[in-house]
């Protein structure tokens, strides 16, 4: 397919040659001017231009801010814009909120495990538990929380939770699971819950078992696992809707639970098949170094597909990382990956809104044309999924823009980064800041999905001020009309997940403060007094409707990160852990044998 036909070039500015000092004339001027004529013409004319540029700075405010600093270095060039460095507080527990957040896990906990212990999920409403499959379960809600009940001390709670692992676990079903979700949710929670245990073996043999059923899955011609497997059979199983497509998320997230198991067992086919899966798409990556969505599992190569930061797009570049930090940085082919990716991300997804000029990702849309030319769309639309970045671009600041090998300080300085560093952790911090904006809605929770505005809405400026949100809006969502999906909220953890990740950089108190209002926003709209949590269908509306259904990812990541935001910098340090994509913490460890591909 054609390499950047249509795709967004940001422009590159640079500041303004400095002007020589000013020098006397070697002749006499060949005219002679009035100068008082001259001054009282320059009268007139400033005042007009002194009211044009005011007007132009009210409804431009953020323009103002841009210009000082770009011509200030500041030591408080690292904070959350708003901030300084006066709101360094160390990382040290907030008790009274972390112990908030462990009764809230409680409050969810219990209630499942009331009415339905060992089913895969939980609706709180009807008091009332469903399983994936009609060949039953196989512990989705219970294995994506041990490892929480571990960190937070729950002691009772885990050993019921063991119990039933020990006593009920089984994953012999003639079903189809999708291969993606039962990796980073149950073979990631036992390999946590192995790790935290202290190494109980329960949670390693159960942890092979999963694997062993799971690896039939990449028995296909390009070696790109399907997107499910029958457990039961041991056979991969195409999605009977896009039979040979698989998504390119799903396919490169599957790797930090594979290599960790080979790592644990010295069995090499566990890292081999999800190694090879990465040489693959490395080999077929498009020219400008960004991945579609789909990929053929046949010939490994991209089809022509969205690019984004959201659904089916986000965890591959999560991963890039997180595999060069699992590894203890040993793996310069991740680094070399990661680093060309987010030079991509930042030539064609960054965006700038024209009010307040937030950062945010845009998505770019295929379009084919009728001679056969494809050309890419830039289209404003930015998934709740895509929170998840900024804290990534800050933490991969530290690691792969870091100008030498030495710990950066906490909070970091300027000096400490190389230019892309810098240039990252700036983004990192203002996608940080517009996801908490997406906050701003009558309930202080985000919806799934929101459009930003662009100059050719006509909705922005003054329109924008006579009510019209000024940056960012959810799409359908009218007054009186159902809500869209795109106004719901699931109970997702992707923004207190960068709240975190950014706490931990800086000690900025301001991450707490907003990780703090957004747990007070989801105890208020979407606690079930009966026990459990609920999604709402409307973030703008109050009071919220819940639908019937919590999420296995509140209690594995949701209220996991926000319990971590609030604790000590000793409890899973990140130069210790790297996260899997679904929050479940593993060593970051040194292979026994070279890894990694060029």
């Amino acid at each position: 397919m054609p390499a950047e036909d249509g795709l967004r070039k940001r422009k590159t500015g640079s500041k303004p040659e400095p002007k020589h000092p000013k020098q006397q004339p070697t002749t006499e001027p060949e005219f002679d001017i009035d100068g008082a004529a001259l001054l009282q013409y320059l009268k007139i004319l400033w005042v007009p231009l002194l009211i044009c540029f005011g007007v132009f700075i009210y409804f431009n405010p953020a323009v103002l801010s841009e210009i000082a600093n770009f011509w200030i270095d500041t030591d408080d060039w690292y904070s959350s814009p708003g901030t300084s460095s006066k709101s360094f507080v160390g990382i040290t527990n907030d008790v009274q909120k972390r112990d908030a957040v462990v009764q809230a896990f409680k409050h969810a906990w219990r209630a499942y495990e009331r009415d339905c212990m060992g089913a895969d999920e939980y609706h709180p409403v009807s008091r009332k538990g469903t399983n994936l499959t009609n060949a039953g379960g196989i512990g989705y809600t219970v294995v994506d929380s041990i490892d929480t009940m571990l960190i937070m001390g729950l002691d009772e709670d885990y050993a019921r939770a063991r119990k039933w692992v020990e006593t009920k676990l089984s994953f012999d079903k003639n079903a189809h699971f999708n291969t993606f979700e039962t990796t980073i949710r149950v073979l990631g929670g036992l390999l946590s819950a192995y790790e935290l245990s202290g190494h109980d073996k329960l949670y390693l043999d159960r942890a092979i078992d999963l694997a062993d059923r799971i690896l039939p899955a990449f028995d296909t011609e390009s070696g790109l696992p399907l997107p499910n497997i029958n457990l039961g059979m041991r056979q991969g199983v195409p999605d009977p809707d896009l039979p040979m497509l698989v998504s390119t998320a799903e396919v490169s997230t599957l790797q930090l639970e594979f290599r960790y198991l080979s790592y644990l067992t010295d069995e090499e086919v566990y890292w081999d098949k999800v190694e090879s899966v990465m040489k693959i798409i490395k080999k077929n990556l498009l020219p400008h170094g960004l991945a579609s969505i789909y990929m053929h599992a046949s010939t490994g190569e991209f089809v022509p597909s969205a690019i984004r930061l959201g659904s089916r797009g986000d965890s591959y570049y999560e991963y890039l990382l997180k595999q060069f930090i699992q590894t203890n940085r040993t793996e310069d082919v991740y680094r070399e990956m990661y680093d060309n990716a987010m030079t991509a991300v930042h030539e064609n997804l960054i965006s700038k809104s024209p009010y307040s000029r937030m950062t945010y990702t845009s998505e770019l849309i295929p379009e084919r044309h009728p001679n056969g030319q494809l050309s890419w769309r830039l289209t404003p639309k930015q998934d709740h999924l895509v929170c998840f970045f900024g804290g990534s671009l800050m933490l991969g600041a530290t690691i792969t823009g870091a100008s030498s090998v030495s710990q950066i300080s906490i909070p970091p300085r300027q000096f400490e980064f190389l230019d892309h560093g810098k240039r990252d952790w700036k983004d990192g911090v203002e996608l940080v800041k517009t996801c908490v904006d997406t906050h701003d809605t009558m309930t202080g929770l985000s919806p799934e999905i929101v459009h930003f505005r662009i100059p050719s809405d006509g909705l922005t400026g003054l329109f924008a001020r006579s009510g019209a949100p000024a940056d960012w809006y959810i799409k359908g969502a009218s007054l009186g009309e159902e809500a869209p999906y795109d106004a719901r909220y699931i109970l997702r953890p992707e923004t207190v997940e960068s709240l975190f990740i950014a706490f931990r950089l800086t000690g900025d108190v301001r991450y707490r403060d907003w990780g703090w209002d957004i747990f007070q926003a989801i105890e208020k709209h979407c606690k079930v007094e009966t026990g459990g949590y609920a999604s709402i269908f409307n973030v703008d509306e109050v009071p919220s409707r819940k639908e019937d259904k919590m999420e296995t990812f509140l209690m594995s990541e949701t209220l996991k990160y926000l319990y971590l935001l609030f604790s000590d910098a000793s409890v899973l340090p990140l130069d210790k852990y790297v996260f899997n994509t679904e929050a479940h913490p593993f060593p970051i460890f040194t292979p026994n044998v070279r890894k990694g591909f060029s």
